[in-house]
């Protein structure tokens, strides 16, 4: 019988693992306590638990750890992350240390069905939903793990499209009982699916970070499918019935392309789009991938579209580039690593 992972358990799960094998109620923050304080490697390490509750939990469980089985060191000292989730199934983690602040990227599936034009992951179509013990796996068997100050959920997937398993991750990463990690210490970056976005919203007190890439619903649509399903209009007037103006931040990610996106035009056009809305925008550089035909803006147009923004009260940055001597763009490294099992299969 292949065992279950304890990694990833929220406390009223461990308090039900308990009751299933006649355990103390007790015994469920103290197998908490070890699996998100001490982060121990195996149930035999719990040594507040008796022997024979051990072997109660070794019979059925595991503690769920897989440690990464590949890597890739970028020279500015991003080290992009593959862990394998399943025969043959690979996702990727990568850690951006900078200065006083280290981030992790994680995925929340195998593929997406978003297929977005200028996204490597899309191009791999969708496979699987990741397991809470997936997500929170990128966190926990990360070699760099102490270092970390924050987490974006920037990676592979779409993760309002996998929600449950989300926000079991996100209650361990910042309950008492598991990381004790602030909400603001965490970002979810999002297309904006109508199902998930509003049930986030309410039930999460993490960033939000929302894929815009261009105000014109038509090229958006060209460029993200599932603008079909749900307009960047409807995602912004949605957003506009919550206060964004404490804590939590609101963001739009807006790609720069190169003849695309990158003119005053849509400057303006973003600017009448988010009237209003408390929030900043993300200028990001765009990574080439294999057989797609955009490319990247120029710094200097960038910078000037940074600046219009903020000349005109829209508080706005340009996300560094980082690790573009590796696989940089999301999704290249788990892609070779599947062809490259295909090609021993034949």
């Amino acid at each position: 019988m292949q065992k279950k992972p304890l990694l990833g358990l929220t406390l009223s799960e461990l308090q039900s693992v308990v009751k299933n094998l006649g355990m103390p109620g007790f015994a469920a923050k103290q197998i908490a306590s070890w699996l998100y304080d001490k982060k121990v490697t195996s149930i035999d390490e719990m040594s507040n638990l008796s022997l024979k509750h051990r072997e109660y939990l070794n019979d059925v469980y595991e503690i769920g750890a897989e440690a990464p089985i590949d890597a890739m060191r970028s020279i500015d000292g991003t080290v992009k992350y593959l862990y394998r989730v399943g025969e043959g199934r690979f996702i990727e983690a990568v850690y951006i240390p900078d200065e006083d602040r280290a981030t992790l990227c994680v995925s929340s599936q195998v593929g997406c069905k978003m297929d977005c034009k200028f996204c490597m992951t899309g191009k791999q179509g969708f496979t699987a939903n990741l397991t809470a013990n997936q997500i929170i796996n990128q966190i926990s068997s990360l070699p760099e793990r102490d270092k970390l100050t924050n987490v974006v959920f920037m990676g592979m997937g779409e993760p309002l499209d996998n929600l449950d398993e989300v926000l079991k991750a996100l209650e361990v990463m910042t309950a008492s009982y598991g990381y004790s990690w602030s909400p603001k210490r965490i970002t979810l970056s999002t297309v904006g699916l109508r199902k998930g976005l509003q049930r986030f919203i309410e039930e999460s007190d993490c960033h939000l970070a929302i894929s815009l890439h261009t105000p014109v619903p038509l090229q958006r649509r060209e460029l993200m499918p599932a603008e079909k399903a749900f307009s960047i209009t409807e995602i912004v007037e949605l957003l506009r019935n919550y206060d964004f103006s404490k804590q939590r931040r609101l963001s739009f990610e807006y790609i720069v392309f190169k003849g695309v996106n990158d003119s005053m035009l849509y400057a303006k056009e973003l600017m009448k789009l988010l009237r209003g809305l408390d929030c900043r925008i993300n200028l990001i550089r765009f990574h080439a991938i294999p057989g797609v035909d955009l490319e990247g803006s120029e710094m200097e147009t960038m910078v000037g579209l940074r600046d219009y923004f903020t000349s005109h009260g829209l508080f706005a940055t340009i996300r560094a580039s980082r690790g573009e001597d590796i696989f940089a763009a999301c999704g290249m490294l788990s892609t070779a690593k599947q062809e490259e099992n295909k090609q021993e299969l034949i």
